[in-house]
């Protein structure tokens, strides 16, 4: 449905909504106030006030969102001056962060090992915006109409969420102010306004160094090349409640399950980025059509941005774990600060290709070069490296003694 949609779309107007998309990706940050890194560990540390947890966390996070929703609007009446029709879309699709809100419930999933319902409340959520989507195709309508399909996608998964978290014996939901306080985290949040700097900051340069069209080949890239990478969040959060209990039992078991993700991570993003730069050409043309060429090249860079990407976010654990929150505030001012310069160097000169390199060089400096020259987390640049060279990765088999080779 998002290949038709492009395709409808064009470009222009294609790059316009993901244009918007950026503002809202650049807010969330702020919208979530770093709360899904706290989440997990609070429920599983105090299974008893689970209710309390989720009712702050919603509560926190809707008045959070809401005031995000307004701060976009006002940054886009002034950056965006008399593009009504920009500031409709951006106005539309904003609206998403009200209702993200609710998926604080699928970290109460998570912690109980029943993430299939997350998935489900998603589920759904894409499923009715996809027969949106399909009806505006048939009917013919303006960009405008497709802006609010991510605001429909995320108010049905809220629906969902509260329907079974009812259903699954939640506990009655309340408001704390205390529960707040310790909630907060101010290092979180920083460092996610920090990776939403260079998350957005190539696309929002690239509409105002040149044009939509160029958003619009960088958006097709990029989501060409992530399209799988919903295997890759699963495998973390399926792994990661694992870990914390590890964190809390068996100090060698931590250190190794974590070495053994950044390595499954590693190897499964580099096997696919492989196919994708082989097949990048052949995929565009077929999928978005000849208008799209231009996006071929971007792909093929972007695609190796997933493996540093996601050893970033299966670090989360670890960081956790060891109470290393707020060392990540200098590694992302240091990211965001790197990947705004080569945006301003590589933009003008290679346009989204070289925003696609910005992109990852930024990543790996922030995943490898970064954390290796910051004391405090180098233990787990140095875990990253080892996991890449498969040093104890795989269990050491024991060896069978000549008493238990005779019994076979």
């Amino acid at each position: 449905v998002n290949l038709l949609t492009a395709r409808y779309l064009g470009p222009s107007n294609y790059g316009l909504v993901n244009y918007a998309a950026l503002y809202t990706a650049f807010f969330t940050s702020f919208a979530t106030l770093g709360l899904s890194s706290l989440l997990l560990k609070d429920f599983m540390d105090d299974p008893e006030g689970a209710g309390t947890t989720v009712g702050t966390a919603i509560a926190m996070r809707l008045l959070s969102s809401t005031l995000s929703a307004v701060s976009i609007l006002a940054i886009v009446a002034a950056v965006d001056r008399g593009e009504r029709l920009t500031m409709t879309v951006v106005a539309l699709y904003s609206m998403s962060l009200i209702f993200q809100a609710f998926d604080t419930i699928q970290y109460w999933f998570q912690s109980r090992l029943e993430s299939k319902y997350a998935t489900i409340a998603t589920s759904v959520g894409y499923i009715i915006v996809s027969f949106y989507k399909v009806l505006l195709l048939v009917l013919g309508k303006d960009v405008r109409w497709f802006a609010i399909s991510n605001t429909i996608d995320y108010a049905v998964a809220a629906i969902v969420f509260l329907g079974l978290y009812k259903w699954r014996g939640g506990p009655r939901l309340h408001i704390s102010p205390a529960k707040g306080r310790a909630l907060q985290s101010g290092s979180f949040i920083l460092c996610g306004l920090m990776v939403s700097v260079y998350n957005c900051t190539d696309r929002f340069m690239l509409k105002h160094l040149l044009d939509e069209a160029s958003v619009g080949y960088y958006a097709t890239a990029t989501s060409l090349a992530t399209v799988w990478t919903f295997v890759l969040s699963a495998i973390i959060d399926s792994i990661t409640p694992g870990i914390m209990q590890a964190h809390r039992t068996d100090r060698a078991q931590f250190v190794r399950h974590n070495r053994q993700l950044y390595a499954l991570v590693f190897y499964l993003s580099v096997a696919v980025s492989a196919v994708i730069t082989l097949l990048a050409r052949p995929a565009v043309s077929l999928l978005y059509g000849e208008a799209y060429l231009p996006a071929v090249m971007p792909m093929q860079v972007i695609t190796w941005y997933t493996a540093f990407s996601y050893l970033g976010v299966a670090r989360g654990a670890w960081v956790v774990c060891e109470g290393k929150q707020k060392y990540l505030t200098p590694l992302y001012i240091g990211s965001a600060l790197v990947n705004v310069a080569l945006n301003f160097l590589l933009i003008p000169c290679w346009g989204a290709t070289g925003a696609a390199v910005a992109s990852l060089l930024t990543q790996i400096s922030t995943t490898f070069v970064f954390p290796l020259l910051l004391r405090p987390l180098r233990p787990n640049g140095l875990l990253m490296c080892q996991a890449i060279l498969l040093r104890d990765v795989f269990p050491k088999r024991k060896k069978t003694d000549n008493s238990q080779r005779k019994a076979c």
